[in-house]
C-alpha cells in the first residue's frame, strides 16, 4: 500500500460509530489487539476504557470532551465528503487483519455503504463483526472448514461467477448479480466431508457466516488466494 495512517505488523480492531457490543470489542481485540476509531467510535471507546492508537475520519461525531481526552496527535482528519467514516478508515490502515465492530446493525442505509466499502476495499483482509453474523469481502479462492448445515450466504454486490464445492446449492454456472441470482440462506451439504471450496473469477462478493465462525473465518482468509490489489 502507499501512504497511511496506521501501518502495524499485527492485526487491528477497526471500532465505529453504530452499535457496539463489548464483549464483541473485546473478543474483537483479543484477536486483533491495535485499536483504531472511526470517527464516532472514538466515543464508545473512551467511555468505557479504551484509548485508540489513532482517530479516523472527518471528525464530525465527535464531542469536545471526547478530543479532550484523546491525545492531539492521534487525530487524523479525513475531509473527503464523498465517502463514508468506514471507507476514509479502511484505505488508510495496512494490517494483515481488520475487523470492523460497530458497522452492522441500527441503520439499514450505514450498513448497506458499509457493505459498498467491504466489496470496493477488496484487497483488505477485512471482517465486519456483528451480534448474529460476519461479513467479509470474498478472495478468489477461500476454504471454508465449516460443519454440515452450517449457513454459509453470498451477495453480490457486483456482476459475479464463481464455482463451489460442499454447498447444498452449488454456484456453478451461476451469473449473480446484486438485482438478479443471489445466494443468501445457503448451507454446507448435509454429509459433506472436508472444507467447503469457493472460487469466484472476479471481486464484489460478500460471504456472510454465523457469528461463532468467526476464528474459522480468519484462518481461512489468512490462507486464501487474493484478488489482485484495486488500482
Amino acid at each position: 500500500m502507499g501512504d497511511v495512517i496506521v501501518s502495524e505488523s499485527r492485526g487491528v480492531t477497526l471500532l465505529g460509530g453504530g452499535k457496539v457490543n463489548l464483549k464483541d470489542l473485546r473478543e474483537a481485540l483479543r484477536l486483533a489487539p491495535s485499536l483504531v476509531a472511526a470517527d464516532g467510535g472514538a466515543t464508545f471507546a473512551m467511555e468505557n476504557g479504551f484509548e485508540p492508537v489513532a482517530v479516523i475520519g472527518d471528525m464530525d461525531s465527535i464531542p469536545p470532551r471526547i478530543r479532550a481526552a484523546v491525545p492531539v496527535g492521534r487525530f487524523h482528519e479525513v475531509s473527503d465528503q464523498d465517502s463514508t467514516d468506514f471507507d476514509k478508515a479502511l484505505r488508510n490502515i495496512d494490517a494483515p487483519l481488520i475487523l470492523g465492530v460497530g458497522f452492522l446493525g441500527r441503520r439499514v442505509d450505514h450498513q448497506l455503504a458499509n457493505f459498498n466499502v467491504l466489496a470496493r476495499r477488496f484487497d483488505q483482509r477485512c471482517i465486519l463483526v456483528g451480534k448474529h453474523d460476519i461479513v467479509f469481502a470474498a478472495p478468489r479462492e477461500l476454504e471454508l472448514p465449516l460443519a454440515p448445515l452450517s449457513r454459509v450466504s453470498l451477495f453480490p454486490m457486483a456482476r459475479v461467477s464463481g464455482r463451489s464445492h460442499g454447498l447444498n446449492w452449488e454456484i456453478d454456472g451461476l451469473d449473480m448479480t446484486p438485482t438478479g441470482v443471489i445466494g443468501t440462506s445457503n448451507h454446507v451439504r448435509a454429509g459433506h466431508e472436508g472444507p467447503v471450496s469457493l472460487a469466484f473469477d472476479n471481486p464484489g462478493m460478500l460471504v456472510i457466516l454465523p457469528r461463532e465462525a468467526l476464528t474459522l473465518a480468519i484462518s481461512a482468509l489468512q490462507r486464501a488466494t487474493p484478488f489482485a490489489p484495486a488500482r
